[in-house]
């Protein structure tokens, strides 16, 4: 299994922490057509307001029919509700059937009117919504279902000229009633609208420049739906495409880019290609192409030698030109012809990453790019859809700008990468407004995990105890602000979900979003998003919240969760950055990025903590292991995650923040906690906080000394909190300073160890540890874990190679003991199946690579350089790619089953919408709450596969897996030359 085995991985446990002052957001309008003629009626039952065993609404009757005389509302609460106090109506309540009957100053209903009624009530359990409202005894029946609506003209990326009317169409669908209009949105604002099918308008006087078009459409019964947004251009007139607009080429050697053109013409167009400015040295051919009605958007290849006149490196820009159109240019420039084949290789897969055409990157008005997790759509692993963004590309983001500096001196897009990173997935200091407000004494409130989701909510528990925060105050003092210098994990870089800034359904983009929130069982399938700013918008009356705490009451608020696993490698990617520049004498480009980067670490040490700051060692309880003070509650190795959040409102005053217990081998960075330890320029600024990386540096490298199998590979991790909740662990197990040793830690669907992935992503920063230093403790677990890499990875002709892919764990380690350590002979681990991941693949060839520079091992050095010399096979115009079937896409659709607990879990009688109307209950799947896959255009690949057909394949190009590769032919130039 590839990547998507990183499916279940639960980055966000932090709401169950949160309790404040609560309000309720809405119940969704009842709208139905009636068994009489004469009365249409829509109710519409709104919560306006709800706390512990009490609640208040608000019910609105339309009268769509004929006038309805001395009107009396009857309805059927579900749950045992009771009314206690009435307004605007006379309220009687027999059983659970209560009956308004009209006010003597407003008997009658007039067609087309409206007349709002409100109670106060009591609950118990639950607090469902009825659905059987009447009108003098003809029913309103419902819910309204909202419809279905995506746009199908334009497609994204298509480009227009300037003055051109810009065809719009759209499809819409409504289960329980007809599509009454669509309208069409450009930018968010209205430009078209259409009252029946085929929908369809235009839109004129489009600016130049980038736009966004959706669709709404409104049903019968007032139902609202959204489209996915839809990405175009709009050009100053016809214009000339080049892919990719720069490119390497050695000297002596060829490279070839593409033309096309934008739009259709309205005759044949020549387009003229020739150097318009540098040097003679680089010649392009065929100097015209020729362009018509139908092969317009047929790329057509132009190839630009360099001479092998031995002269000095050179470059050029030729343009592609024709008579009324917008020219386009490509800028080459040679590399020496001594170059390293794989520094062509880096140079062309950068180029290719960063060609627009590709579609890795959306580029926003202030110039900065943001990575998609990956070009396709239609994505489901650790992110449920690929145009979201994750913390992890945002490092290799970093990775990819610092090679580029380092083999070309430019370190403007390093920079520029920086940047980007801080303004999007950083959140800014309005987006955690109230951390001036945070408790450092009680930093949050105890809440337990569980190993099933139909355990949750989970309830708060105040009565277990926390202990302090011992780094919140030596942060502030040092950086001058209570805000976290961190990243959030996961954001929806288009708005695809529409959840919008705080929650507020705008079409601001990017927007921060979360998934995993339910314990470990929780995989990608199972998941229920919600804004990471929960304004009660939209889910239910709660928002999200009552998801997944259980409380008395619930607040607007504000939550980021942290992986440590990507801010750890944006700083070793800044260490790396460090070095190289410096060797170039231009260490002052870089200086005010690296030290963000030390910042950026010295709030990473959030990771070494507990969870709720209790005391390292023998938690076999909430109650009984004790709240810590000082840093015993430090683990100092690299958790699951840390988390911060607190109120929206900022009169509040209440903020938390929790490291996490749990800690995989996979997390774990020794060479970050070097950077951040011995090197000057990545020094932190706190107190303690170089201190805690040193220690850090040591308990890294014995953790994955004591993890490691007999055979050589790195088992699971440790845990101070037992299950999530500082449960007493099976007798007999290992324990690494008093923590347990845990298999598949924080998550069981699927094993979070299986993956081999996370072998290569730890043993790549401990080999470079090893390459850079020759520290000798990582050398004695390399020395043990290459041999058993190299036994199962095979390399051919052809491009052909496989790697590990799935893992099985036997045994346990023996307890640690430092100054004897064991030597683990019952922990074995085996692999299951083979797979051609590219990323990971590239992964591994990084390892053997640094492994080899420093042992010099020519066995880890040839299989390094077969695996990249295999990846040049599998090139394609995006990158470099495989097919990969996807069998577990038939979870798309799978309902919740109680006996196996794999589904989509909602309790019964909790009901939501997604912001673009889907509704979320118990009966809710994972496609039924992302109903906007269905109009992706990859959708009836999978809905072939539900439909009973074959597993869908698709070839992905993940940004993450393109970047690493990348870097791993740069890191071959680097140490082989």
């Amino acid at each position: 299994m590839r990547y998507r085995t990183r499916a279940g991985r639960s980055r966000s446990r932090p709401l169950a922490l949160i309790a404040a002052a609560a309000t309720a957001a809405g119940i969704m309008p009842l709208v139905a057509p009636v068994a009489q003629a004469a009365i249409t009626c829509t109710v519409n039952y709104q919560v306006t307001n709800q706390w512990q065993g009490g609640f208040g609404a608000n019910v609105t009757i339309k009268n769509s029919g004929d006038p309805v005389n001395n009107w009396r509302l009857t309805w059927t609460f579900p749950d045992g509700q009771r009314v206690q106090q009435g307004w605007n109506g006379t309220f009687t309540q027999s059983g659970a059937v209560v009956t308004v009957a009209a006010p003597s100053w407003a008997p009658n209903l007039g067609a087309n009117s409206e007349y709002s009624v409100g109670f106060n009530g009591s609950w118990t359990t639950q607090n469902r919504a009825p659905e059987d409202f009447a009108i003098n005894g003809t029913r309103c029946t419902g819910p309204n279902v909202a419809p279905t609506v995506a746009v199908t003209s334009p497609t994204a990326g298509q480009a227009f000229q300037s003055g051109q009317a810009i065809p719009l169409e759209a499809t819409a669908t409504d289960s329980d009633g007809t599509v009454s209009k669509v309208e069409f949105l450009a930018d968010g604002v209205v430009v078209a609208t259409d009252t029946s099918a085929p929908f369809s308008g235009s839109w004129a006087g489009a600016a130049v420049g980038e736009h966004t078009i959706s669709a709404r459409a409104t049903d019968n019964k007032g139902g609202i739906g959204n489209s996915a947004p839809v990405g175009i251009r709009v050009l100053a007139g016809q214009a000339i495409q080049i892919s990719p607009p720069t490119l390497n080429v050695r000297q002596g050697g060829t490279a070839t880019f593409s033309v096309s053109l934008a739009t259709a013409p309205s005759s044949s167009v020549t387009v003229n290609i020739g150097r318009t400015a540098g040097s003679a040295d680089l010649t392009a051919a065929p100097t015209s192409l020729t362009f018509t009605t139908t092969n317009w958007s047929t790329k057509q290849n132009v190839t630009v030698t360099s001479a092998d006149n031995g002269g000095d490196l050179a470059s050029a820009t030729f343009t592609a030109s024709a008579t009324g159109v917008t020219s386009a240019t490509a800028t080459v420039t040679e590399i020496a012809k001594g170059s390293s084949d794989f520094t062509q290789a880096f140079l062309d897969q950068y180029n290719k990453i960063h060609d627009p055409a590709s579609g890795y990157f959306r580029t926003f008005p202030d110039g900065l790019k943001v990575p998609y997790h990956s070009v396709e759509t239609l994505m489901v692993e650790a992110p449920d859809h690929g145009h979201q963004t994750t913390s992890e590309a945002y490092s290799y983001y970093l990775w990819l700008e610092a090679s580029y500096g380092r083999i070309t001196g430019n370190w403007a897009p390093f920079k520029s990468a920086w940047a980007s990173m801080e303004k999007y997935i950083i959140p800014a200091t309005a987006d955690q407004p109230t951390n001036d407000k945070y408790n450092a004494s009680k930093p949050a409130t105890y809440a337990p995990e569980h190993p099933r989701m139909d355990l949750y909510p989970s309830q708060l528990d105040s009565n277990v105890p926390v202990g302090s925060d011992p780094i919140a105050g030596e942060l502030k003092s040092a950086y001058g602000t209570p805000d976290i210098y961190g990243m959030h994990w996961l954001m929806d870089v288009d708005n695809t979900y529409g959840f919008g800034r705080c929650g507020d359904g705008t079409n601001t983009a990017p927007a921060y979003i979360n998934t995993y929130q339910r314990g470990s069982s929780e995989s990608v399938w199972e998941t229920v998003p919600q804004p990471s700013c929960d304004t009660f918008k939209h889910g239910g009356p709660n928002g999200f919240l009552d998801l997944f705490t259980k409380d008395s009451s619930y607040a607007k608020q504000w939550k980021y969760t942290n992986a440590p696993d990507a801010d750890a490698r944006a700083v070793q990617v800044a260490l790396l950055a460090q070095q190289w520049a410096t060797a170039q004498g231009k260490s002052a480009d870089i200086a005010t990025e690296v030290g963000k980067a030390a910042k950026m670490g010295d709030y990473l040490r959030y990771a070494m903590f507990d969870k709720y700051f209790k005391k390292i060692g023998n938690c076999t309880s909430p109650t009984s292991c004790p709240a810590a003070t000082g840093k015993d509650s430090a683990h100092y190795l690299m958790s699951w995650y840390y988390a911060w959040g607190g109120a929206t409102d900022t009169s509040a005053g209440w903020a938390w923040r929790i490291g996490d217990g749990a800690s995989h081998q996979g997390y774990q960075n020794p060479l970050a906690a070097y950077a951040l330890s011995q090197v000057a320029a990545l020094k932190p600024k706190s107190a303690t906080g170089q201190q805690d990386w040193a220690k850090s540096l040591d308990r890294q490298l014995e953790l994955l000394q004591w993890l490691q199998s007999t055979d050589g590979g790195i088992a699971g991790g440790v845990t101070n909190t037992w299950e999530g909740q500082y449960a007493t662990p099976p007798a007999g197990t290992p324990t690494f300073y008093g923590m347990f040793y845990d298999a598949h830690p924080v998550w069981r669907d699927p094993p979070s160890n299986r993956w081999f992935g996370f072998q290569v992503w730890q043993m790549e920063r401990t080999a470079s540890l090893y390459q850079m230093t020759g520290d000798p403790r990582a050398k004695k677990i390399l020395d043990k874990w290459v041999p058993w890499a190299l036994a199962n990875t095979t390399v051919g002709t052809g491009g052909n190679f496989q790697i590990p892919s799935d893992l099985s764990w036997t045994g346990a380690p023996d307890n640690w003991n430092p100054t004897s350590p064991g030597a683990n002979a019952n922990l074995r681990v085996s692999v299951l199946n083979y797979s051609q991941d590219v990323g990971v693949g590239a992964s591994l060839a990084k390892t053997l690579l640094n492994y080899a520079a420093r042992s010099g091992n020519a066995a880890a050095k040839a299989t390094g350089e077969g695996l990249l010399t295999a990846f040049l096979a599998h090139q394609d115009s995006k990158g470099i790619a495989v097919p990969e079937t996807r069998t577990d896409y038939n979870r798309f659709d799978d309902p919740y089953n109680s006996s196996t607990g794999e589904g989509v879990y909602i309790p019964s009688g909790w009901t939501g919408k997604m912001p673009n109307g889907d509704t979320i209950n118990s009966s809710s799947t994972f496609l039924s709450i992302r109903s906007f896959f269905k109009n992706d255009p990859d959708w009836p690949k999978v809905q072939a596969y539900l439909n009973g057909g074959s597993a869908p394949t698709f070839t992905y190009h993940r940004f993450w897996a393109q970047s690493e590769i990348a870097t791993a032919f740069s890191l071959h130039a680097e140490l082989f030359g």
